[in-house]
């Protein structure tokens, strides 16, 4: 990994910038040459630890390595993208085109292999800060309702004290509908994110799968508060 000459220093706002990798030289490298340039930099060696700093610290961007010692870094990526949109780019020294497609299609901005050059690196961190910038949303990864609690970081929903056990496909309802919250879902958009294109006319599915979230997580499952269904149109999580 060459370095870029220290002069170049970043103009305008400085944003956090959290590098998730498990080389030592690595994190040391980014840390000094994002800190030189007025970042804040987070490090993380781990994807527990990735996942955490993420919450915890709400980076303006992600440097992610998917050769993680713990969890691959591609479930880290859809741990983040449960509730942030936050610019992640990946890099790795993985270099096949399976990689970098995987890596994409799980929510990943950019993919960057190594060795890589820090005047490059530094040009794709500000294109992925500047669009991150137009399109600024924010990113709430904990839930809380009067009946229970979601967070789509580790993509767990807890009742009265306790984890609530859900299928994929009742938490990928669950999850849409929470990262729209008081918005309307409709019926044909949310069966064709959850299920797929060909399902998007099956909307027995929704009332099948609506009346077995509403049993698991509404105090009075027959009179939702929070699990909304409007007729004919789709559907709405109320906090």
């Amino acid at each position: 990994m060459k370095s870029a000459p220290e002069s170049g220093q970043e103009q305008g706002p400085h944003p956090t910038v959290l590098v998730v990798d498990d080389e030592p030289q690595i994190l040391r490298a980014m840390r000094i040459n994002l800190s030189v340039r007025g970042y804040e930099v987070v490090t993380a060696s781990t994807g527990a630890g990735a996942l955490r700093a993420a919450t915890e610290r709400r980076p303006d961007a992600v440097v992610l390595d998917l050769g993680l010692p713990d969890i691959d870094g591609i479930e880290v990526l859809a741990g983040l993208r449960g509730w942030t949109r936050v610019p992640v780019i990946v890099l790795s020294a993985r270099t096949d085109a399976a990689d970098k497609v995987d890596a994409l299609d799980a929510g990943a901005d950019d993919y960057i292999t190594k060795p890589f050059g820090m005047d490059e690196f530094l040009a794709r961190l500000r294109a992925a800060l500047r669009r991150a910038a137009a399109s600024a949303e924010t990113d709430e990864p904990v839930v809380v309702t009067d009946s229970f609690t979601v967070d789509l970081s580790t993509k767990k929903v807890v009742k009265n004290g306790a984890e609530v056990h859900l299928t994929p496909t009742e938490w990928g309802v669950l999850e849409m509908l929470v990262r729209n919250r008081g918005k309307l879902v409709g019926r044909t958009e949310l069966l064709r994110e959850v299920w797929g294109p060909a399902y998007q006319t099956e909307t027995h599915y929704l009332r099948v799968y609506m009346a077995q979230l509403r049993r698991k997580l509404e105090d009075d499952p027959s009179h939702p508060r929070h699990l909304l269904t409007e007729p004919g149109m789709g559907h709405r999580f109320r906090q």
